[in-house]
């Protein structure tokens, strides 16, 4: 008589069961949602554990923490539900609605500005979708699987991921009218290192040191000023309210400070040099391009900046 076959350590039905476990937070909420026992859930896990054989999860009377094997089966487990999620989307409808998890990476600054609102009306329009943004200063690498879409200023320099162009953007120099009645407005960029300039903090970008070109294109004369000031921070937010305020000169991207442009609060330094292009882009794995929410939240994002782009022009 055949032996049967010694059960998997890994369970299909674990995987849903170990996702809903952790985004419950705790045995408790986890029975109320599923709609079993607190004793069924903790019962639950055991098996999966003793199947495994390591601790998923560190259990205490008031809360629970996933061990580093816990942390590492939850990443995959949502991987792995992720990627049914999306081959069940592929084999339907063409015209299939987008469903299931979205992890969304976006700056600080600009995703508590301008990120999170279209996520909202994102939502509004695709409710079947569950959006998880997190914002951060320095964003972690797409390899890291902590996200499945960034929002990024400049193009990716990994070229192993997609990334798609969502709108024109650019750095600009600028400082309030009270300032520049102060301290005078600087004609030639080497002029910037005896002006107090406004420092950001921010990934790799190079800290001290702006670069200015005589026009746009590869034929344009570059030149790097170092610049100093008394005042610096990781957020670009606090940078603008400090240019607001009268402290000094800041570099920032059109999209954070064209309001105030506009409004006559800041003013334009050095208009006829051209700094670097910080363009805005979206940024996913490969794998990723087949999803049927990573792309409706990418071509939305696309719309909803050129539409904005358009208004602003008017």
């Amino acid at each position: 008589m055949p032996s049967r076959a010694a059960p998997s350590a890994v369970q299909p039905a674990d995987l849903g069961f170990f996702s809903a476990l952790v985004r419950a937070g705790s045995l408790s909420a986890a029975g109320r949602e599923m709609g079993v026992s607190t004793a069924a859930v903790s019962k639950h896990l055991a098996a999966m554990e003793a199947r495994l054989g390591v601790v998923l999860v560190n259990r205490t009377t008031r809360r629970m923490s996933l061990t580093p094997e816990g942390e590492l089966y939850l990443a995959q487990a949502r991987r792995i539900l992720a990627s049914i999620d999306d081959l069940g989307q592929q084999l339907g409808a063409a015209k299939a609605l987008p469903q299931g998890l979205l992890r969304v990476n976006a700056t600080l600054g600009f995703g508590r500005s301008h990120v999170a609102p279209l996520v909202s009306a994102f939502v509004r329009k695709h409710p079947a979708v569950e959006v998880q943004l997190q914002l951060s200063v320095n964003p972690p690498a797409l390899t890291e699987d902590l996200y499945d879409v960034g929002i990024r200023f400049g193009p990716p320099p990994d070229a192993r991921v997609i990334a798609r162009r969502l709108a024109p953007n650019r750095r600009l120099l600028c400082a309030s009218p009270a300032y520049l009645a102060r301290h005078g407005t600087p004609k030639l960029p080497g002029e910037l290192a005896r002006h107090n300039c406004i420092g950001i903090r921010q990934g790799d970008e190079a800290y001290g040191t702006w670069r200015l070109a005589a026009g746009r294109g590869r034929g344009a004369a570059g030149e790097a000023v170092k610049v100093r000031g008394n005042l610096t921070t990781n957020d670009g937010g606090v940078a603008v309210q400090w240019a607001l305020d009268g402290h000094g000169i800041l570099m920032r991207a059109e999209w954070d400070v064209e309001r105030y442009l506009k409004s006559g609060r800041l003013v334009q330094v050095l208009p006829q040099y051209a700094t670097p292009d910080a363009d805005i882009y979206a940024v996913y794995p490969e794998v990723q391009q087949l999803s049927t929410r990573v792309r409706s939240f990418v071509g939305f994002l696309a719309q909803s900046f050129a539409q904005q782009g358009a208004e602003g022009r008017r």
